[in-house]
């Protein structure tokens, strides 16, 4: 995650502002359909985790010799769709300088191949995690994430135009963690090494069903997201843009502990459904939504209270909007991370329909209020404002609908996690403020606001988040810890 931010800083100084906005809206187009990897893992994943709370490893391989053969057609379509209809769209319709028209035309290629490489890395993301082997997960993702800062400080001594290097450089770096997970998948894992051609049309059938509607999900989701940054784009321009691609980096690098620890929860989750253990699933939803918000906190308790401070420190130019975006961002954010063990427990049946429908058209919804009142005239966080109040009412939608697919107790998760969450966010937000208030304006000072309210978060977290028998979890976890260091010490 510091990796992360840190590269954003230098992409942003290398490139400059409209560049970057330039780079991400044109890449936008292709992250219309950057939900497609996720989204399709995540559904594989339900597959996979499923067949292995069964033991049926010959389901396993069945089941990824089936989900490769739907990846590679959906590639293909993908690559139809945005060589003919998106390239169009990048010609002719997106607001790009003319001087910069021809270097964001080679980033749109550029992307639409890292897009297609990512599509095919998607089956084997998803055995791993659907095996718990979070190890490995983490060990790529960190060196991704190293890989991403060093080709980017290249950028700062290779002469050249910087826009299209960067998206050489990203596809690179594509290329080469697609190459990774092959090799680890091909070793550890039997069912990727294909003995013989199962195909098996029932269960590609029952596959396309689940995804399809999982994918609907996540198009209107991803859709929304994007071209509310065209919409800006459109209607203020890419310097309003970048700030909003800042925003959004902002808000999902916070978000990356809450997201790497639903990653690991999504298969435990989905093997209990199998295994008919629901009172453990329901213990599991209950308090991986809690521990979801409280990771998410942590790290937004104190981007929320010294946001200016930090872009400044961070970014070597700030767009004028990136203060106040940020800080909407993460609020949208913190309301969406309580519903993920939520939207897990939503794909164990397998019955996707009404839930993805629903919040679908809501998302959809979202873009069309955004326009909305964009055309009116108003101010470009209005977008924001909107977007909260949307996902506010997608939490109450996803709680009915959970409670009739796995009977979970609408009462129980309110009192369990929503008053937690909000008796933390209150007394940590008002002492942190309060201690934003009276500091000086020096770095020293913003250093210690920071850790201050990261101090606060995890205080609140500890005495007023957790339950009793949390709170004795943590304290045996931390004497253990302890005592090893000790030991070591004593050594």
């Amino acid at each position: 995650m510091g990796i992360s931010l840190y590269t954003v800083r230098v992409v942003l100084d290398v490139l400059g502002v409209q560049n970057y906005g330039i780079f991400h809206v044109v890449g936008g187009l292709v992250a219309l359909l950057s939900f497609l990897p996720s989204s399709m893992a995540s559904a594989t994943q339900r597959f996979f985790s499923h067949a292995l709370g069964k033991g049926d490893g010959t389901e396993l391989e069945r089941i990824f010799v089936v989900n490769s053969c739907i990846y590679a057609g959906i590639g293909l379509i993908a690559l139809i769709a945005f060589e003919t209809l998106g390239l169009w769209f990048v010609e002719n319709q997106l607001n790009i300088p003319e001087d910069r028209r021809a270097a964001a035309l080679i980033v749109y290629h550029l992307s639409v191949f890292s897009f297609l490489i990512g599509i095919i890395t998607t089956p084997l993301n998803a055995i791993m995690i659907a095996h718990e082997d979070m190890k490995y997960f983490a060990f790529i993702s960190i060196g991704e994430s190293v890989l991403r800062l060093l080709l980017v400080l290249l950028l700062y001594f290779i002469p050249g135009e910087k826009l299209t290097l960067y998206g050489v450089m990203m596809l690179l770096l594509s290329i080469a963690i697609a190459s990774i997970y092959l090799s680890v998948c091909l070793t550890k894992y039997p069912e990727c090494r294909i003995r013989r051609f199962q195909w098996d049309s029932g269960l590609a059938q029952e596959i396309v069903g689940f995804t399809s509607w999982t994918l609907f999900g996540q198009l209107t989701t991803v859709a929304r997201l994007q071209a509310v940054t065209i919409l800006l784009n459109q209607t203020f321009g890419p310097v309003v843009a970048a700030a909003r691609v800042i925003a959004f980096s902002i808000a999902t690098k916070a978000n990356m502990l809450s997201e790497s620890f639903n990653t690991g929860l999504y298969p435990p989750i989905i093997k209990t459904y199998a295994a008919k253990e629901f009172k453990e699933m329901h213990t599991l939803i209950f308090k991986g939504a809690k521990i979801t918000f409280f990771l998410m906190w942590i790290l937004a308790l104190p981007l929320l209270v010294e946001m200016k401070g930090i872009l400044n420190f961070w970014l070597t130019e700030v767009p004028p909007e990136a203060v106040l975006f940020a800080r909407l961002a993460l609020v949208e954010q913190l309301i969406a991370s309580v519903s993920i063990p939520l939207a897990t427990a939503a794909r164990a049946p397998g019955k996707m329909a009404l839930y993805e429908s629903t919040l679908g058209s809501i998302q959809l919804g979202i873009l069309a209020v955004a326009w909305f009142v964009l055309s009116l005239g108003y101010s470009a966080y209005v977008v924001y404002v909107v977007a909260i109040l949307a996902n506010l009412l997608m939490f109450v939608i996803r709680l009915v609908i959970v409670r009739r697919l796995i009977a979970i107790s609408i009462s129980s998760f309110c009192s369990s996690v929503v008053l937690p969450v909000m008796l933390v966010s209150l007394v940590s937000g008002v002492l942190a403020t309060a201690v934003h208030l009276v500091r000086s304006t020096s770095l020293l000072s913003l250093f210690f606001s920071v850790c201050g309210s990261v101090l606060l978060a995890l205080l609140a977290i500890y005495y007023l988040g957790l339950d009793r028998n949390m709170r004795a979890r943590v304290h045996v976890i931390l004497h253990n810890r302890l005592h090893l260091l000790r030991i070591s010490y004593s050594r």
